[in-house]
C-alpha cells in the first residue's frame, strides 16, 4: 500500500469526522463535531492560500491518505502561533519553599499557577491514526511530516513549539483532574467543557477561573497522581516527542492535567537532521535506502516513505513511486531524512 501525508481538503470532512468519533473524548483539537471540524478545514484552506511571509494565527490540517484506495486513515494539525485570538492557558507546577525558624522546619508546597507562558509559540497537535493502521511506521510518518512541513515553510512558524498530550480519562469519560480543580467553578462536566473548548476556545477559563495559585496538597490524590501523566493511548506519542527533543517542564493542560511538551523549533531532531536535495534522476526500480521524504509548497505539500540514493553534490536519484507520491520530477527539490 502507498501512503502519503497531504493538506486536508474540504471533501475530507466526513472522513475526519468519522475519525474524531473514534478518539474517545478529551481530544480538544479533534472534536467529534462537524461544524467545529468544518471551521478548522476552512481556516486551514485560508492558511494554505495565504502568501504571507510572517508567523501568524495559521492552522494547517493534514491527512494521511491511502493513495491506492483514496481512504483517509489519519490526521494531524500544525498551528503557526498560539495565543493570538485568546490567551493560551496552562497550569505550571512549581514549588514554594518556606522555613520556620521557630519550628526549625522547612516546608515545600507544590502549587498550580495559571499562566500564558506559551503565547506566541507554534504547536503540533490533533494527531490521530485510525486503529486499523497502527503499524508499519505510519504513526511516525504522520508525526514527523509536521516537522518537515515546518522546515520547508520555516518563516511561518516561531522559535519554540509545543505539543499537548491528552491526560488521564476514567472509564466513564470523566477527568479526575477536571473534577478536582476547574469543575468546581464551572458547573459542567469535563466532557461538556471539553466540547465547548473544542468549538469555541478556552476564553471562558479566563472569565471564570480563579487566578490565585492552587496548593496541590488540597487536591484529592486522584487528581494529584494524574498531573503531567499522559493518557495510556498517548504514551507512545510522548516517547516520539522525547526522541524529537521535546521536554516536559512542569506545564500541564488546564482541562485534564495532561503534560505539555515543548522544544526549540530548530533543535527538533527531524528539522535539524533532514536535508534538501535536487532530483537528478528518477528510476523505476532502485535498491536504495528507504527514507522519509517531503516536497511541495503549501497547498501541494506531500510527505511519504520512499527509496532514494543521495549524492554528495546535493543531488539524488529518486524512485518513480516516491516521485509520484510527492508530485515532483527531475530538477525539483525535496527534503529527506533517514528513518
Amino acid at each position: 500500500m502507498s501512503f502519503r501525508v497531504r493538506p486536508a481538503r474540504m471533501d475530507d470532512l466526513q472522513a475526519i469526522y468519522e475519525m474524531a468519533k473514534l478518539t474517545g473524548g478529551g481530544f480538544t483539537n479533534l472534536p467529534p463535531e462537524r461544524k467545529a471540524l468544518q471551521a478548522k478545514l476552512e481556516r486551514s484552506q485560508a492558511a494554505l492560500s495565504s502568501s504571507s511571509d510572517a508567523q501568524s494565527d495559521d492552522l494547517f490540517v493534514m491527512v494521511l491518505e491511502n493513495v491506492d484506495t483514496g481512504q483517509i486513515r489519519g490526521t494531524c494539525q500544525i498551528f503557526g502561533q498560539v495565543g493570538v485570538e485568546w490567551p493560551f492557558y496552562s497550569y505550571r507546577i512549581s514549588t514554594l519553599t518556606q522555613t520556620s525558624k521557630a519550628l526549625g522546619k522547612t516546608f515545600r508546597a507544590e502549587m498550580l499557577t495559571l499562566v500564558t507562558d506559551f503565547d506566541g509559540c507554534s504547536e503540533v497537535g490533533g494527531l490521530f491514526l485510525h486503529p486499523g493502521e497502527r503499524a508499519g511506521g505510519l504513526g511516525l510518518l504522520i508525526a514527523r511530516s509536521r516537522y518537515l512541513f515546518i522546515k520547508t515553510h520555516r518563516h511561518r512558524f516561531g522559535s519554540r513549539i509545543l505539543a499537548e498530550l491528552r491526560g488521564v480519562i476514567d472509564e466513564a469519560g470523566g477527568s479526575p483532574f477536571w473534577d478536582a480543580v476547574a469543575g468546581r467553578f464551572f458547573g459542567m462536566s469535563f466532557q461538556e467543557a471539553d466540547e465547548f473548548n473544542g468549538a469555541h476556545g478556552n476564553q471562558f477559563i479566563a472569565d471564570l477561573m480563579p487566578k490565585t495559585p492552587i496548593y496541590t496538597a488540597m487536591l484529592p490524590e486522584s487528581a494529584r497522581t494524574v498531573m503531567g501523566v499522559p493518557h495510556p493511548s498517548g504514551r507512545a506519542a510522548m516517547k516520539m516527542l522525547e526522541r524529537e527533543g521535546f521536554k516536559f517542564d512542569g506545564y500541564i493542560d488546564i482541562f485534564d492535567g495532561g503534560p505539555t511538551m515543548s522544544a526549540e523549533v530548530d533543535n527538533v531532531r527531524t528539522i535539524r537532521e533532514s536535508n534538501e536535495y535536487v532530483v537528478a534522476e528518477i528510476a523505476d526500480d532502485i535498491d536504495e535506502e528507504r527514507m522519509l521524504l517531503a516536497a511541495g509548497g503549501l497547498g501541494d505539500f506531500a510527505a511519504c516513505y520512499g527509496e532514494v540514493g543521495l549524492h554528495v553534490d546535493g543531488s539524488a536519484m529518486l524512485s518513480a513511486a516516491a516521485a509520484e507520491l510527492l508530485g515532483i520530477g527531475v530538477g525539483d527539490r525535496f527534503v529527506a531524512m533517514g528513518r
